[in-house]
């Protein structure tokens, strides 16, 4: 059986066919389109120029109570497959890998427009389902992919297509946003405000995605790709989680007015033609953010995005990035747009990878760091340490010195350089560590704004 999302115009003689739907997945954001998808039916009718009729959900266990969506018990199957081949637009929100990965390709074959949530299948297969869908002629949309319900994947591939962006930087993941931010507020523990954010349903049970960094890299691909007009994948993503940040660096960020942020990065990084030209350095780490900076006033489970481009300057798009309903929003905008080009003919914007800009390490990549290294508090050690900064081609912007540890006889030195190769400053901290009067370096972080 199927379901109508609409009823049908009063007024009209010769009303048109219906779009057909299939939903892959009826979790929490499957079950919040369902149930806007019948409860609005007419408004969407309106809006598209056609009815919208769901055509099965597929899911893995029928037997489930899931009125809540306002559909039909029989809509409901287990036959992903044949539920695909026989709709307009499929909705793709189950997740992973597999069967993801089959059953959007087998849409895209067929003709049929997809839309997704799927941001670690684009991330790494991102590419191949974007020519695929160019091939044939139809949408492969996902807003919802990164961000939730902030209006970003459209805004980049279509707002910004006249214009060059520079750089993107995202708080992309709130879970490790809400955990920073706690620890921020707080002072409390990484793994004491990790288990809060479990109980409060802010982190999974298993949170290695969100704080391992695994999340925001498949994120930092899409967006690169999107921005940068060339195909990026998570594997070319450098990522680093936050497992290793202290109570005790966040301490000394508040005291030198930064903030530690979790952020996706993607920049253009300009070379001279005989290293090759422009490239493009795409990495996930955290980041000691100054206080000044728009991003470094996004609190809790939020995620923002920050745009630099050459015409509009600055802009920065900021919302709820997950839950069923922010995702849900931005699911049901793709599939307007789905419908409304089967109505009207045509495609939307596809993926444009003219550029083509080589992918580099990072260690090619400019940036800032701040060392906090423990010291013998001996004369001549602090010139020891600076030299190894010289010896690299690393400039000290500012340095300071803590009080002298009477238990250890130890004494903290902190250092922030200025811009310089990532490869360079990773090899003064390697220098640094190897010195005899240095107990440990027992920190460092990438520095952004100013």
């Amino acid at each position: 059986m199927t379901t109508t999302a609409s009823a049908m115009p009063a007024d009209s003689t010769t009303p048109r066919e219906p779009i057909t739907i299939a939903l892959l997945g009826s979790g929490v954001v499957g079950t919040s389109v369902a149930r806007e998808l019948t409860q609005n039916a007419a408004d969407f009718e309106a809006r598209i120029g056609a009815p919208l009729q769901i055509v099965g959900v597929a899911v893995r266990d029928t037997s489930k109570d899931r009125s809540e969506t306002g559909l039909p018990a029989d809509v409901f199957t287990t036959d992903a497959q044949a539920l695909v081949d026989g709709a307009d637009i499929v909705v793709e929100l189950m997740g992973g890998d597999e069967p993801a990965k089959s059953l959007i390709t087998r849409a895209l074959s067929n003709g049929s427009s997809v839309v997704t949530a799927n941001k670690a299948l684009l991330g790494s297969d991102g590419p191949e389902l974007y020519q695929l869908a160019m091939d044939h002629g139809v949408d492969l949309s996902y807003e919802a992919a990164v961000a939730g319900a902030i209006p970003l994947i459209r805004p980049l591939r279509e707002s910004l297509a006249g214009d060059e962006v520079t750089k993107v930087l995202g708080i992309v993941n709130g879970t490790t946003n809400f955990i920073l931010d706690k620890m921020h507020r707080t002072g409390a523990g990484l793994r004491d405000v990790l288990a809060e954010a479990q109980e409060l349903g802010y982190a999974e049970a298993d949170p290695t995605a969100d704080v391992e960094g695994y999340d925001a890299q498949a994120k930092a691909a899409i967006l690169a790709s999107l921005a940068f007009h060339t195909r990026v994948r998570t594997s070319d993503v450098h990522v680093e989680g936050i497992m290793n940040i202290t109570a005790e660096d966040i301490t000394a960020a508040r005291r030198a007015g930064f903030v530690i942020k979790l952020l996706a990065i993607a920049e253009k990084v300009e070379r001279g033609e005989a290293d090759g030209g422009a490239g493009v350095n795409v990495r996930v780490h955290p980041v000691l953010l100054s206080r000044s900076h728009p991003l470094a006033s996004v609190h809790e489970a939020f995620n923002a995005v920050f745009v630099e481009t050459k015409l509009a300057g600055e802009l920065m798009f900021y919302g709820r990035g997950a839950g069923g309903d922010p995702t849900a929003s931005a699911v049901l905008g793709d599939i307007v747009q789905a419908a409304h080009h089967r109505v009207t003919g045509g495609r939307g914007s596809g993926e444009s990878a003219d550029a083509d800009l080589p992918i580099l390490p990072i260690g090619e990549s400019l940036t800032r760091y701040v060392v906090r290294v423990e010291v013998a508090d001996e004369p001549g050690v602090l010139g020891r340490v600076t030299s190894a900064f010289g010896e690299h081609g690393v400039s000290i912007e500012s340095m300071r010195q803590g009080v002298r540890r009477s238990e250890d006889g130890l004494a903290s030195l902190t250092f922030m350089t200025h811009q310089a190769p990532e490869a360079a400053l990773a090899a003064t901290v390697d220098s640094i560590k190897k010195l005899a009067d240095v107990d440990c370096v027992s920190s460092v972080l990438r520095a952004e704004g100013n």
